[in-house]
């Protein structure tokens, strides 16, 4: 990995983690689009899962009392089965497939949530969240937009919103390192594979710094505001995506 390359990683960590702060989910995907561009897929994959577990555990933590902890724990019900039915297919795809989950993904913000009613609230509704949710955030790297569908019609605060997806996505991330990451420790490749521990240990800090300051935005933001940019950021990303996966498959 160049210096260049190790830079824009660094600079993308601190900028993704504080829109993450804000918005909960934005941030992911503008840095799994970054790694994916300038390191292999199974790389990238490990690395955004390291940052978005420093990421997202810290969110949680900095909004700790706002977690809710009935639907984490239903959510996990479901993140078992999908991890069963990953290992049992065992499928990894290819950067240009990459690039077009992702861009597919943000699209779910326009399904008309008042047919699906989805509710994490709801024992079944979480269940499934949990399933759902990993098995993309697995094969696509992110999955925030499937996980804002099942929190949009809950009655809980922003804060609670970002505070749990926040702790769920602990989870999502530890599953996704293990599955990208085992075929490369266990083949003996992970010091030609991985940077220096070095650029781990700076990862953590930035994310940290910009995870603070995106919570202190949040602060200032009002729910219906905090809902409405969220919607039309994800979508111009998901759109930059798309294009990247098509004209990767054609060229």
């Amino acid at each position: 990995m160049t210096s260049a390359v190790m830079a824009a990683v660094l600079a993308a960590t601190f900028v993704t983690a504080m829109i993450s702060g804000v918005f909960g989910m934005a941030g992911g995907l503008i840095l799994m689009g970054v790694l994916v561009w300038v390191t292999p897929v199974a790389v990238a994959m490990v690395l955004h899962g390291a940052i978005q577990i420093v990421s997202n555990g810290s969110r949680a933590a900095f909004l700790w009392k706002h977690i809710s902890w009935r639907v984490i724990g239903r959510y996990l019900i479901g993140v078992v089965a999908a991890v069963a039915v990953l290992v049992f297919v065992a499928w990894r795809p290819n950067e240009p497939v990459v690039f077009l989950l992702l861009g597919i993904t943000p699209m779910v913000v326009w399904l008309p949530k008042e047919r699906f009613r989805l509710d994490a609230e709801r024992p079944v509704h979480a269940v499934v969240c949990g399933f759902l949710v990993q098995l993309l955030n697995t094969l696509a790297g992110v999955a925030g937009p499937l996980l804002d569908l099942f929190f949009v019609r809950t009655e809980m605060s922003r804060q609670a919103v970002v505070a749990t997806k926040a702790a769920t996505q602990v989870t999502a991330h530890a599953v996704k390192i293990a599955f990208w990451g085992a075929p490369i420790f266990l083949a003996g490749d992970a010091a030609a594979a991985f940077p220096s521990p070095w650029l781990f240990a700076a990862l953590v800090p930035l994310s940290l710094a910009g995870t603070w300051l995106g919570g202190r935005i949040l602060e200032r933001m009002t729910d219906a505001s905090f809902r409405q940019w969220t919607k039309w950021i994800v979508t111009a990303i998901g759109v930059v995506y798309l294009v990247r996966g098509v004209s990767g498959l054609i060229g």
